[in-house]
């Protein structure tokens, strides 16, 4: 890397950091943003072009894109919703590349069908990051933006599998069932890969007890599962995506809270970066896209207009999809509905033979497991059900992203009208982004999409904490309970702890609002002013330098621990 292009990626830094602060003050999804701030930065005559690597995209900046996206997902909305995940990133992928790969050899009679289908997967795959940040700056009931979580995580594999035995197609003969063995073998091998990856790197990463030793773990967490996946010729994005899900589930039994702390923050920036990057180099490289196709004598009007026809193909296949699976969806929630006088009637059957021989109870027990779970699945069901409305927003959230722009520019040389592709992928990416994505909030506004009840929400959070406090009081009541030496607790100071797990149940039950005035509220706020204060002491002591850095250091450690338990406003 010369002097200019680092002084190039200095700008592009400071351009996502100061579009990631003033885009949403305006209404503005971030990605689309950036995008433009592209466009317009490449037709300035003193910014050179930059030819980037696709395969530097693909290996390098989506691996960590996915892992950071995957291990803040919930393993069990995940599974809840696995049946709209699916059907989308899957069965959805599959037929819109194979319909663009039609339509595309229908428009460019000289183009083969095995390099047209190659162009459609890589224009099927949306890019959830826009749509999620619209969504949830507009209040997105939270269903449908896990829907779109699991959509952008998973589609990119079923795309690059099917690009990679589409272009092995365009280089000889490649039967159907080769294709699929091939797609079979992908899947499986990938699954396989992220789970080891995932629980392997959790257990080594529990054994540590640094913070920082864990995130320099985590950084090549997404690698561990992608590298060795891709020389297999499995599915690396789909073991990344496994191995992110895994550790996201598997945090809060096996990491500290530090850990968790610092995984948060340091995945959050590098998601930052290299997502919000993407969309930044996008734009940036419409020029040299235009260029190479008038460079290969193709009209770059007609390539234009033939990724506007991709595009409208697109969103009408999404529409046509999202119409049936709504319905299925809405027909799983009156199902769920009906059975729940009946799973209550198990449950009772089985907690009654819970009283019976040893092995009849165990076996009555982890019965009743599945049925409680079974009843949780069935409450989410029927209380955050998709609509029609949110059906709506779903089947216009098709943005395109990261993949499209690098997978196109992966397309081998010897590809016929190879630049031409590469401009309809562009076309399709930004068309989409920037006229759905600039859509998407007023449909969201006009068809009222709600989010979720804060009531309800409070009452599940007061639900919740209750069991919290339950469990404390009966650790604290329990007679045998000891010190680490053996000997029992001063009353007195288990008398203080009563209080203080009181305490922290009502701390956490009460909104944070400071019109209140609750005991709680006023604790918060004496335990802010003191460490404000503490802070001040601090900054006095460095500059008097009558301390050691030890001792600074030290107690500076000790204050951010305190800070970060804070709420983040108060924190601020």
């Amino acid at each position: 890397m010369n002097l200019q292009h680092g002084v190039l990626a200095i700008a592009a830094i400071l351009a996502i950091v100061s579009v990631a602060k003033v885009a949403p003050r305006v209404g503005v999804a971030v990605p689309i943003a950036l995008v433009v701030v592209g466009i317009g930065a490449s037709y300035l005559p003193f910014v050179p072009n930059l030819d980037v690597d696709p395969h530097l995209i693909l290996t390098v900046v989506l691996p960590p894109i996915l892992y950071s996206a995957a291990v803040n997902v919930h393993a069990t909305d995940f599974r809840r919703n696995v049946k709209a995940i699916g059907g989308l990133s899957v069965l959805l992928v599959v037929i819109s590349a194979l319909a663009v790969g039609f339509l595309l050899h229908w428009l460019i009679p000289d183009l083969s069908l095995a390099a047209a289908i190659a162009l459609g997967a890589v224009v099927s795959p949306p890019d959830a990051v826009a749509a999620i940040s619209i969504g949830k700056r507009l209040g997105l009931p939270p269903r449908l933006v896990i829907v779109l979580e699991g959509e952008g995580l998973i589609n990119d594999a079923t795309a690059l599998v099917m690009l990679r035995s589409a272009v092995a197609a365009t280089a000889g003969v490649v039967s159907l069932w080769d294709v699929v063995g091939d797609f079979a073998f992908a899947v499986a091998a990938g699954l396989v890969i992220g789970l080891l990856a995932g629980f392997v790197t959790v257990w080594i990463r529990a054994k540590l007890d640094e913070p920082v030793l864990t995130t320099a773990i985590s950084f090549i967490v997404p690698f561990l599962a992608f590298v060795p996946a891709e020389e297999i010729h499995a599915s690396g994005v789909l073991a990344v995506v496994v191995a992110g899900l895994v550790t996201g589930h598997q945090s809060a039994r096996h990491f500290t809270a530090q850990d968790r702390i610092s995984e948060r923050t340091n995945w959050r920036t590098v998601q930052l970066l290299l997502d919000n990057g993407v969309f930044l180099l996008m734009g940036y490289q419409i020029v040299i896209v235009v260029r190479d196709v008038r460079e290969g004598e193709d009209d770059v009007a007609r390539t234009v207009l033939i990724g506007l026809a991709v595009t409208a193909a697109l969103v009408l296949l999404r529409v046509l999809f999202v119409l049936p699976l709504t319905a299925l969806l809405r027909r799983d929630q009156r199902r769920a509905l009906a059975r729940t006088d009946r799973l209550q009637g198990i449950l009772v059957r089985l907690t009654e033979r819970q009283h019976e021989s040893a092995k009849s109870a165990a076996r009555a027990g982890w019965l009743a497991s599945l049925v409680r779970r079974r009843q949780a699945d069935d409450a989410y069901l029927t209380t955050e059900g998709l609509g029609w409305r949110g059906g709506a927003a779903l089947a216009w959230a098709g943005m395109r992203g990261v993949v499209t722009l690098a997978a196109a520019q992966s397309l081998p040389e010897s590809v016929p009208h190879r630049a031409q592709l590469i401009l309809i992928a562009f076309t399709v990416a930004i068309v989409t982004l920037l006229g759905q994505g600039a859509t998407l909030p007023v449909l969201i506004r006009k068809l009222r999409i709600a989010g979720t009840d804060a009531e309800a929400d409070r009452r599940e959070l007061t639900r919740l904490i209750g069991e919290i406090t339950a469990e404390g009081e009966d650790v604290l009541d329990n007679p045998d309970l000891r010190q680490s030496n053996g000997q029992p607790f001063d009353p007195d100071v288990l008398e203080a702890a009563r209080r203080e797990n009181a305490a922290i149940g009502q701390a956490l039950t009460q909104p944070h609002d400071p019109a209140e005035s609750s005991a709680a509220h006023q604790r918060r706020e004496l335990h802010r002013l003191l460490l404000e204060s503490a802070q001040a002491v601090l900054l006095d002591a460095r500059e008097s330098g009558t301390y050691t850095s030890r001792a600074l250091g030290h107690v500076q450690h000790m204050l951010d621990t305190e800070v970060s338990s804070l709420d983040p406003a108060e924190a601020h």
